[in-house]
């Protein structure tokens, strides 16, 4: 998970109990993807004239994600008594049992579920069944859906995956979403081109393993195509961004892309879990410490001013101090610049969870330190470009971010997605600060 993905539960307001009914409100926990099929259901529940409803839409990637949903819908059910609430995403399609016997839920609706327009048709009209959660492995199809962006119009996400056929020993995530599926390409070019027309800058391609996309397509054509594709049949977009991707699936194509196409951000956030061989091939992933090494250097080299984020575990079982030295020291061996570190979370039913565990207090003490590294990291990555100018995206409250995903504080007030020139001049740790150049469009 990384900022591009990561979000937060907005606050839902009380309602007393002579307030008015409402349309449908949407929680959401989890990644990117999570927040634009809350739009996606947001849509689909207007569309169906679905009255005094919340929504939650729920994460399973820890169990504290699953603990706070869980929480969550029991204070929505005091303070909106009389509302309908349904409770969908990755949690609610591994554990549809679980959420039927919260007392607090009115209805469980499977990933793949909330996605159709008729389930939102048939909440309206009848209530629906209390369950209605399918096998999500039997699902072969992406379903194409256009929203109008997320975070004030800053930028537009569109979902060109979903599902993942890898098995790594921690993730339950695949139980969530089922296996690989890609929207086709003209489906994309076409989302992305009505997009730009409707006035955004910068588009984020985003998938559950990003990298993946187009294996189940005829030809497996692979990403660096389906992005260069893009960026030929929309030249008005500015700016095309990636996701969360595997390090070991960047395809020759994508390669190049990234090294000749300015316009493709030069930011990638790298799942690399891990930075010890042995624990790499204990949660099953598919490349080893000095692969990530080589391709940030290979990356670096062909486009110098790419700056790079990555996951990373801290305590995975097995884990000794040596190996964590290892997950550590990767911080700068690949010069990242944002680091989201982990501590692990056994998840029911993961081979991983029947690991001999380490104590809850070696894994927090882990991922304080990991932490701790990534924080000095991000500050050495903003001293980089003390007095330097650059293309900011302006999101709300005079935040923006820079092509390489810096976050910036600007003095400038302007719209989100305005795209306008800054001049560093500082950073608090955390982002840069930075003053206008122009006035905002």
């Amino acid at each position: 998970m990384n900022e591009l993905d990561a979000i937060t539960a907005p606050e839902v307001p009380e309602q007393g109990p002579d307030a008015p009914a409402r349309g449908v409100e949407i929680v959401t926990f989890g990644c990117r993807l999570n927040a634009w099929e809350s739009e996606v259901m947001r849509d689909h529940a207007r569309a169906a004239g679905l009255q005094d409803a919340v929504i939650v839409n729920t994460c399973a990637v820890t169990s504290e994600a699953v603990r706070q949903a869980r929480q969550t819908l029991r204070r929505l059910r005091r303070e909106r008594p009389d509302a309908r609430l349904i409770v969908t995403g990755c949690a609610a399609q591994i554990e549809p049992e679980r959420f039927a016997r919260m007392a607090e839920v009115d209805t469980v609706l499977g990933n793949a579920e909330k996605l159709r327009a008729e389930s939102f048709q048939t909440l309206a009209v009848s209530g629906g069944e209390r369950v209605s959660v399918g096998d999500i492995m039997q699902v072969r199809e992406i379903s194409p859906h256009l929203v109008d962006g997320l975070e004030d119009r800053a930028r537009a996400f569109v979902q060109v995956q979903t599902g993942c056929d890898h098995r790594c020993t921690f993730c339950v995530i695949p139980y969530g979403r089922g296996n690989a599926r890609s929207a086709p390409a003209g489906e994309v070019v076409d989302q992305v081109r009505r997009l730009v027309e409707t006035g955004h800058s910068e588009v984020v391609l985003t998938g559950v393993d990003l990298t993946s996309w187009g294996g189940d397509l005829p030809g497996a054509p692979k990403l660096g195509r389906l992005v260069r594709a893009i960026l030929k049949q929309v030249p008005e977009l500015r700016r095309l961004r990636l996701s969360s991707i595997d390090a070991i699936e960047i395809d020759s194509d994508l390669m190049r892309v990234i090294a000749e196409e300015e316009r493709l951000c030069p930011y990638m956030h790298l799942s690399l879990q891990a930075g010890d061989d042995m624990i790499l091939k204990r949660m099953k992933r598919r490349h080893l410490r000095d692969d990530a090494i080589a391709l940030t250097r290979t990356l670096r080299a062909a486009r110098p001013d790419i700056a790079f984020g990555a996951d990373l575990i801290a305590g995975f079982p097995t884990e000794t101090e040596d190996m964590f030295a290892n997950t550590l020291a990767l911080v700068e061996e690949c010069d990242l610049a944002f680091v989201h570190a982990f501590p692990f979370s056994p998840r029911p039913g993961t081979p991983a969870a029947r690991m001999p565990q380490l104590d809850r207090a070696v894994i927090k003490d882990r991922a304080a330190r990991l932490r701790e590294a990534g924080a000095k990291a991000l500050a050495r990555h903003l001293e980089r470009h003390q007095g330097a100018e650059l293309e900011v995206l302006m999101e709300r409250g005079g935040q923006a971010r820079a092509a390489d995903f810096t976050p910036v504080r600007i003095d400038a007030p302007a719209r989100p997605g305005a795209l306008i020139r800054a001049a560093v001049t500082g950073h608090d740790g955390q982002r840069l600060t930075a003053q206008a150049l122009e006035a905002a469009p």
